[in-house]
């Protein structure tokens, strides 16, 4: 075995931590006590497999920690016998994993760190026989993972930064590496887990989505932790992503919390909280939002995620780190009461509105950049470029450019697919072209082999004072031989949550643009001659016409395009194995998708509203278009006097009722309408406000807004202002 040298104490303990934890079991660490008691009573309860199962063992190892835990606060006999019955079935198999990468993967991560810690807290109180088989099996396994980890540099986790595998296996590593004293193990992880540290995007997003990042997060946390205890060297600060990471999961919360936005690759939308996750992050940030969320999810949503989540082995194990990592001096806080209700994400191309932090809200969520982020990709190819490796491995990141989700009062009504082996962008709401979706998609890691032009992202962005206005530019996605020279969607959220998606592209030839909405239940046609939910008939433009409802959440949803459009309802069905780890685990969803389909053009423009209300009580829509002074009806059947199609470059004015009305500019940067002249990308009202996106002059209803005109072409304004301007 790699040279080794006497640990100088337990991991993560020494005899003053001890014993302030052991005096606060019966006061403030009691709820933390009580979750590990019943943790390694449900240990109790059951037997580890006698024989290596196909499916992952790596619920071993915290079941290990736990226990040794236990025993350690409490030196009753009972939980370190029972903490051998857990850690003896590892020590007997051969190998840890049987399906995928023996050894070598996500089980070897997880059991070398859970029966390594529990070989520093078992210590001497082990039987000498029993200390010995522990300690040579966790020789054995560690000099696998690392020789692994030395042989594939370049390659799969090894080197794969912005993964979670990466992650989880480099953690085990060093846990044994400092429980056993193999200073080439801990500094292997450690020089590894440094450029993880500094290549993470500082706005704390994740591209593998929110299940992912429950998975995987807590492991930087705990090596970090391991790290400051081991060798003293204090890295959260210099982790940007940590720092921040909570506030983008806050914001990837559907509203009433316990639901998730369920972007890149999720099991489902119920496993998305690490309760021991927001402790250290609370306690190291001083993130009191965190602190209240944990105390939110403890009290009335952890065993219906514990019970009901995919991921494996879920939330119940993290009992060790509950307790650990809990600081009561953090006070929790309300983030109703501190947390702006919009927020942008600009690495991840992450935009996220919601009308408020209540549970009934609607929310929603829109994103576009290149694979992993625009810090990954960059950085992957500028590594790769020097060492000749393949670091991406951005294979939970969907071909979702463009593309939204949707929900209100406490239902979803436009959704994603959820976990896909093989990702294509038809499975999310976007546009394809001739029925085609982006370059490379029909497999697991839709972005390995991306030449580095095909990118997209998200510019002109507003997500403040309860608006939200992203464009996210995804024609470089679509395959060369369809000739796509631009596509873009703009995305307005207003203060009422009613929500407008302007798609604009031109390709070299005609071609078959198909705006695609997905919803876990069909929509439902409104007849245009029958009054519904107390409307008169709709007047018969040529707009496709939906109504989607989910329990208590409604939309109204409109799209009027070019020339028309036809309407089909379909049905998406997608299955997935979300671990080769587990090869009888398939998850499954069923997607209700609308189509609408514009005459076949070179051009596309195509305007939808979406209008949320409530199913119980429903409203009418009050969506139109408003004529604007250079195309009265850009989006009408009847576009010009000869009813042929005009260019997408006009301007898109849009009332949705109560008050609120956006205006688009088209490509010459300026909008012509009842009311408003501007020099702007676009101009939203609502009430006594305005918000501008790249404007230089406003004048609304006779009174400047904004005049930028007289400085520097540069100075222009993305603000939300009082509509109140110079008369």
């Amino acid at each position: 075995m790699t040279e080794t040298i006497a640990p100088a104490r337990m991991l993560l303990l020494d005899d003053a931590r001890l014993a302030d934890l052991r005096s606060r079991l019966d006061g403030d660490l009691a709820p933390q006590w009580r979750r590990l008691a019943e943790q390694c009573d449900l240990y109790r309860r059951t037997a580890p497999p006698s024989e290596h199962p196909l499916a992952s063992i790596t619920y071993l190892g915290p079941a290990a920690a736990n226990l040794a835990l236990a025993y350690r606060l409490t030196g009753q006999r009972h939980y370190l016998e029972e903490a051998w019955r857990w850690i003896s079935a590892a020590v007997s198999f051969d190998h840890w994993g049987r399906a995928h990468l023996p050894d070598h993967d996500l089980d070897a991560g997880w059991i070398l760190h859970g029966l390594s810690l529990a070989y520093s807290w078992l210590g001497e109180d082990l039987d000498p026989g029993r200390r010995e088989a522990l300690r040579a099996k966790l020789a054995l396994q560690g000099e696998r993972l690392y020789d692994f980890a030395v042989a594939s540099e370049g390659g799969w986790w090894s080197s794969s930064y912005w993964q979670n595998h990466h992650w989880i296996c480099h953690t085990g590593l060093a846990t044994v590496g400092y429980a056993l004293g193999v200073p080439a193990w801990t500094e292997r992880a450690k020089a590894a887990m440094g450029t993880v540290v500094d290549v993470l995007p500082a706005d704390g997003s994740d591209m593998e989505g929110v299940v992912y990042w429950r998975y995987g997060v807590p492991w930087l946390a705990t090596y970090l932790d391991l790290l400051h205890d081991a060798e003293g060297l204090d890295w959260w600060d210099r982790c940007r992503f940590l720092a921040r990471t909570f506030f983008y999961r806050l914001h990837q919360a559907a509203p009433g919390y316990e639901e998730i936005v369920d972007h890149g690759d999720c099991h489902d939308r119920r496993s998305g909280h690490s309760v021991a996750l927001y402790r250290i992050l609370a306690a190291r940030y001083g993130i009191g939002e965190a602190q209240w969320l944990a105390d939110t999810v403890a009290d009335r949503f952890f065993w219906r995620e514990a019970y009901e989540s995919g991921v494996k082995p879920g939330v119940l194990p993290e009992a060790w780190a509950e307790l650990l990592w809990y600081d009561a001096s953090v006070a929790p806080v309300d983030p109703a009461a501190t947390v702006a209700p919009q927020a942008a994400f600009e690495d991840l191309g992450l935009l996220v509105h919601r009308t408020s932090w209540d549970d009934d809200a609607t929310l929603v969520s829109f994103k576009s950049s290149p694979g992993g982020g625009h810090t990954a990709w960059d950085t992957s190819r500028r590594i790769d470029a020097e060492r000749g490796w393949d670091t991406l491995s951005a294979g939970h990141h969907h071909p979702d450019a463009g593309s939204f989700v949707l929900a209100s009062r406490g239902a979803w009504l436009l959704v994603d697919e959820g976990y896909s082996n093989q990702k294509r962008a038809g499975h999310h709401n976007l546009v394809l072209v001739d029925g085609h979706g982006f370059a490379g998609e029909g497999r697991y890691h839709v972005y390995a082999d991306a030449p580095p032009d095909r990118t997209a992202d998200m510019v002109d962005v507003l997500a403040a004072g309860g608006f939200l206005h992203g464009r996210a530019r995804t024609g470089r996605m679509y395959p060369a031989e369809l000739g796509v020279e631009s596509l873009e969607r703009t995305l307005v959220v207003m203060p009422s949550g009613r929500t407008v998606v302007v798609d604009r592209g031109h390709a070299a030839e005609a071609r078959e643009w198909i705006v695609l909405l997905h919803a876990d239940h069909p929509s439902e046609a409104v007849d245009l001659g029958v009054p519904h939910d107390g409307v008169g008939a709709v007047v018969d433009d040529g707009a496709v016409r939906r109504v989607l409802r989910n329990g208590r959440a409604g939309a109204w949803l409109t799209t009027h395009a070019a020339g028309g459009a036809r309407a089909e309802q379909v049905v998406t069905d997608v299955a997935a194995n979300p671990t080769s780890s587990t090869p009888s685990l398939v998850v499954t969803r069923r997607l209700h998708t609308l189509r609408v389909t514009p005459p076949a053009s070179r051009d596309l423009l195509a305007v939808t509203t979406i209008e949320p209300f409530d199913a119980f009580r429903p409203t009418p829509s009050t969506a139109r278009l408003l004529p604007t002074e250079r195309c009265e009806r850009a989006c009408g059947p009847d576009s010009s006097e000869n009813g042929a199609k005009r260019p997408p470059t006009t301007e898109v004015g849009v009332d949705l009722g109560g008050g609120e009305r956006v205006y688009l500019a088209g490509s010459d940067g300026a909008i012509e309408a009842d009311g408003v002249t501007a020099l702007a990308r676009a101009v939203l009202v609502a009430g006594d406000r305005v918000a501008v996106v790249g404007a230089r002059r406003v004048e609304l209803d006779g009174r400047v807004v904004v005049d930028r005109t007289g400085v520097d072409a540069d100075a222009e304004v993305t603000a939300v202002l009082p509509r109140a301007g110079q008369p």
